[in-house]
């Protein structure tokens, strides 16, 4: 074995005892890895993902997975119809979606402008007519920026169930919101929430859906779980573990999901770097979003393939830009991962109605250069 192969593998069981894998997770973790070493697939962040990959020219994002949030396309959803001939409300800005290509869309939300076709369509009726315009168009739909209960009561766990019966009729086949599943940086919290889900992922599964939580760069900060104590009682300190690595680890993998976000992920990276350590010392660490996919890749069913062009003025280190014009390489991250052509990967650009300036046309047109450089992708 040579010294490449070596420390690949021993990176990914440091990183797979961390996040509790058992052996044969371990194992396919430590391979595959291992394997993107020798092959020279490196870090991420440092090219452009339109640069051509070496290697086999496979497709890295089948059509079949390729999709858009429509929270990217928001303002062309909620515009009233009457005062416009460009795409509004949910039917016309699918025709317009499905004519770029795309082939799956995640909600965010369901609502529209009162006068585009159908009105409020936030009901059961509601989702039946959104049901026959994504069929008339070739779109499935894979998943919703919700919400889920803060807290377990009948009348939550109803809601839930209710929303369920909406996936469901939307043919979906996840459920999740678009926030940070804790909001907190102490395990104590993060205990909570890890039941809380859990016990909701069951659920969901019993409705034949998988559960899933989302990520901004603040989830892959470091939890604070040693040390002294402040003056109510909590950790100041840091084991050096990711606030969002510790809840994928007390969480039950056949229930719950992640839907990594590419770009805030990349921000972790930026942002992240280092903590105190219990004995106070300053310790550097850098997050390596492919890294923590390749270790349990299955459970990663859904992306946000969201690009950035980099930024040191910024505070998040990168700027939001149109898919493959950025920084962000895409086609390393897509080769190191694993599960080549598994993932649903859904384009964001949350400034795409004001990039490269705001026009009613600006999202639209940026969904499909998106489009065309998410289909590029080789590896």
């Amino acid at each position: 074995m040579d010294e490449l192969t070596h420390r690949a593998q021993e990176d990914a069981r440091a990183l797979g005892g961390r996040l509790g894998l058992n052996r044969r997770q371990l194992l396919a973790a430590t391979t595959g890895m291992a394997a993107a070493a020798v092959l020279g697939l490196g870090g991420a962040g440092a090219a452009h993902a339109g640069v051509k990959p070496t290697g086999p020219n496979g497709v890295l994002v089948p059509p079949p997975r390729r999709g858009i949030i429509l929270y990217t396309v928001r303002d062309a959803i909620s515009r009233d119809p009457a005062t416009t001939d460009l795409p509004s409300g949910f039917r016309r800005v699918f025709e317009a979606l499905s004519g770029m290509g795309y082939q799956q869309v995640e909600f965010a939300g369901f609502g529209q402008h009162a006068n585009a076709e159908g009105g409020n369509v936030n009901n059961v009726a509601g989702a039946h007519l959104l049901r026959t315009w994504l069929d008339d168009n070739g779109l499935r739909a894979q998943g919703n920026h919700g919400s889920i209960p803060s807290t377990l009561t009948d009348a939550t766990l109803a809601a839930f169930d209710q929303a369920c019966e909406v996936a469901n009729i939307l043919g979906r086949d996840h459920i999740g919101p678009g926030s940070d599943p804790t909001g907190s940086a102490y395990v104590a919290d993060g205990q909570a929430a890890a039941d809380r889900w859990n016990l909701l992922g069951g659920r969901a599964a019993s409705h034949g859906l998988k559960l899933y939580t989302h990520n901004h760069d603040v989830a892959y900060s470091f939890l604070l779980d040693s040390g002294p104590l402040d003056s109510q009682g909590r950790p100041t300190r840091s084991s050096g573990i990711r606030r969002l690595e510790w809840f994928l680890a007390h969480t039950d993998p056949a229930y719950v999901y992640l839907e990594l976000d590419i770009y805030w992920a990349h921000v972790a990276q930026y942002k992240h770097r280092t903590y105190t350590a219990p004995d106070g010392s300053q310790v550097t660490s850098i997050f390596d979003p492919a890294a923590v996919v390749a270790a349990q890749t299955q459970r990663f069913p859904l992306f946000h393939a969201k690009d950035g062009r980099i930024n040191t003025a910024s505070a998040n280190g990168y700027d939001m830009v149109p898919f493959g014009t950025g920084d962000i390489d895409y086609a390393t991250f897509y080769r190191r991962i694993g599960a080549k052509g598994h993932h649903h990967s859904m384009y964001e650009q949350d400034n795409a109605g004001s990039y490269p300036a705001p026009s009613a046309s600006a999202s639209l047109d940026n969904a499909a250069v998106s489009y065309d450089n998410l289909a590029a992708l080789r590896g």
